[in-house]
């Protein structure tokens, strides 16, 4: 059993169901082994019970990987090392050399990744019904019915069951499952709308133009399939290395048969040879890391995922979400009229969204709320025009808040030169306030930036790791945050499978790209990325379960320390590995030299392993000096 979860053939149900039973069997093969290296007057040697539990699922594997695929790991080794031994009568050299593999192959299995159920969930957002017109009555009809050319009823509050365009009604749709925008899009007659989004305001009808698998959400699905299957599994270093371990083993083995005619020392080369702490050398550090990085709120789900990262040259973000809170707020205020404070602009904005639902008229009031601490004034006569904006009464004058289209249809006129342009430019937007007639102000609302998002970026520069960003939003405001992060390389108006066509031709390139993102858009990329990292405390569950990683909390200014502890563990497993292959060839020349007999070999491996571990554990609590500790 433990055999297979090392190679990766075992299914997760299997796997999970194992651990527990090879736990149980572990324990009782160490007990035993206590008991033979007492010697525990019992009618046969206890070291059996190890050589069964643990020594037998070893030589059926080596035999099955030898016979099907002329396959040489570890297992060989061991198993001739094995047979060996009780052929010459050493028992408890036997059963110990075989309860170190097996430990250390349930140290490996506990770092392997649980099952994802991304897809299933991506599958659960596609929507299983359409309301679809035919004959002037509308028809619920499965949404895998739906043809192109039918015509379509999307009521509020309802997800988008095809691709299509609007032929009737305006609305505003929330499109972050496919883009990651936080501000809703607000469509009309003639615009395009995508399966799987979901409509937040008023009844619009559409024409199906993309359905079934040719929809986004299936393409999406799609396109995470295919990034899951593309991911090669990185085989153990002990098994990389095997071939050449068995070799020279048998060969000294062998010769020191043959010259010293001394079948007990050809044995203990055997056994000293076998890769005990090699084995331990990569499962004890990968798994300190990980307990040393949920210190620090990162979730490893994959096991060799740390591996991959201390290869990284990029790490490509999301913006919204990851970069930025994903959240609108006003950030500024500006009064045309003389009459008018930038504060009573800013109330009586927040007085005529008050009863609004619309996602930006919700972000002024908070934010009017968390700066002066009071509710706005009360409003009523309230009226929503979908994709322009709100009017209301409060305090006794007639309010307006909108885009500027929406005022100039009700006969304000703006300023020549309002010094909105600026704004628009950094991709923020511009709500427009009129009261009594006439233009008074405005309000900016923009997505924020995190606090240490910029000192995280430049900690990433000095480790050396080139940022990057992917987003979906456009150009001006992809630029504007990368020009206040330091970031230079800028990919905008990115769809999911624009994000993954950057990770596929990076590795193409031999560039090996991290990806960190929070939406059900960047499932994809994260998928597809060398190593994917979700944001999991505002990101989704599906980008969480595509990723290799979660940040539990999103403190991304831990992200540095992420890179450098695993590239701090690639030097412990490579100090493991060279301390047990050291250790490998100064036994053999003890055994060659009859110093040490098959039982004495293997606790010199004992020993060996035990520093390993010790080694490993110094993981747990490793930080680069200099560095802030975690509060």
């Amino acid at each position: 059993m433990l055999a297979k979860a090392r190679n990766g053939t075992v299914g997760t149900s299997v796997v999970a169901g194992g651990t527990k039973k090879d736990i149980v069997l572990l324990v009782i093969s160490g007990a035993a082994l206590l008991l033979s290296l007492f010697r525990v007057p019992l009618p046969f040697d206890p070291a059996w019970i190890a050589i069964v539990c643990c020594g037998i699922p070893i030589v059926l594997e080596a035999i099955i990987g030898l016979v099907t695929s002329f396959d040489i790991k570890a297992d060989v080794l061991v198993s001739l090392a094995l047979i060996a031994s009780i052929w010459i009568g050493e028992i408890f050299a036997a059963g110990e050399v075989s309860f170190i593999m097996q430990l250390g192959a349930l140290l490996e299995q506990l770092t392997v990744a649980r099952a994802r159920a991304g897809i299933e969930k991506l599958v659960r957002l596609t929507p299983r019904t359409a309301r679809v017109l035919r004959g002037g009555r509308e028809v619920i009809l499965p949404a895998e019915q739906v043809q192109v050319g039918d015509l379509l009823r999307v009521l509020p509050g309802e997800s988008i069951p095809v691709d299509g365009v609007i032929t009737a009604g305006q609305t505003s749709v929330n499109q972050a499952v496919m883009t990651g925008e936080p501000l809703p899009a607000d469509k009309g007659v003639g615009d395009p709308v995508s399966s799987g989004t979901v409509n937040q305001f008023g009844v619009f009808d559409m024409r199906a133009e993309k359905v079934g698998e040719d929809s986004s959400i299936q393409r999406m699905i799609r396109l995470v399939r295919s990034a899951d299957a593309s991911r090669a599994k990185i085989v153990g270093i002990a098994d990389r290395w095997a071939t050449w371990v068995v070799v020279i083993a048998l060969t000294a083995a062998v010769v020191t048969g043959l010259v010293t005619r001394d079948i007990i020392r050809a044995v203990t080369i055997l056994v000293v040879f076998c890769p005990c702490a090699l084995v331990l050398a990569t499962p004890t550090a990968v798994m300190a890391a990980i307990g040393n990085a949920a210190h620090h709120s990162f979730l490893v789900r994959e096991g060799d995922a740390l591996e991959r990262l201390a290869r990284m040259t990029k790490i490509a973000f999301d913006k919204t979400g990851t970069l930025t809170r994903g959240e609108p707020k006003v950030i500024d205020v500006k009064s045309f009229s003389p009459h008018y404070s930038e504060e009573r602009i800013y109330e009586l904005a927040a007085a005529a969204e008050s009863l609004s639902e619309h996602p930006l008229g919700r972000a002024v009031v908070t934010s009017y709320r968390n700066v002066f601490g009071k509710t706005p004034p009360s409003a009523g006569a309230f009226r929503m025009t979908l994709g322009r904006g709100v009017s209301a009464e409060a305090e006794g004058l007639s309010l307006l808040a909108g885009n500027e289209e929406f005022l100039r249809e009700n006969g304000i006129a703006l300023p020549e030169e309002d010094d909105t342009q600026r704004y628009r430019d950094e991709g923020c937007t511009v709500i427009y306030l009129a009261a009594g007639g006439e233009a008074v102000g405005f309000l900016i609302l923009s997505d924020t930036l995190r606090e240490k998002s910029a000192a995280m970026v430049k900690q990433l520069r000095a480790i050396p790791v080139e940022p990057v960003l992917l987003t979906g939003d456009h150009e001006n405001a992809a630029h504007a945050i990368a020009s206040r992060l330091g970031i230079e390389e800028v990919h905008a108006a990115c769809l999911p499978e624009d994000k993954m066509q950057y990770m596929e031709e990076s590795r193409r390139n031999g560039c090996s790209v991290c990806m960190i993102g929070d939406g059900v858009n960047d499932a994809p990329a994260l998928k597809s990325a060398a190593v994917g990292i979700a944001m999991g405390g505002v990101g989704s569950d599906i980008a969480v379960e595509a990723a290799d990683i979660a940040l539990v909390d999103d403190n991304i200014s831990e992200l540095p320390h992420l890179l450098r502890l695993s590239r701090r563990m690639m030097t412990t497993i490579k100090l493991n590995m060279s301390f047990s292959m050291g250790l490998n060839f100064a036994a053999i020349v003890l055994a060659i030299a009859s110093v040490l007999d098959p039982v004495s070999g293997a606790l010199v491996h004992n020993a060996g392993s035990v520093l390993v571990i010790l080694n490993s554990a110094l993981l747990l609590r490793w930080r680069k000096r200099g560095l802030a500790r975690r509060p």
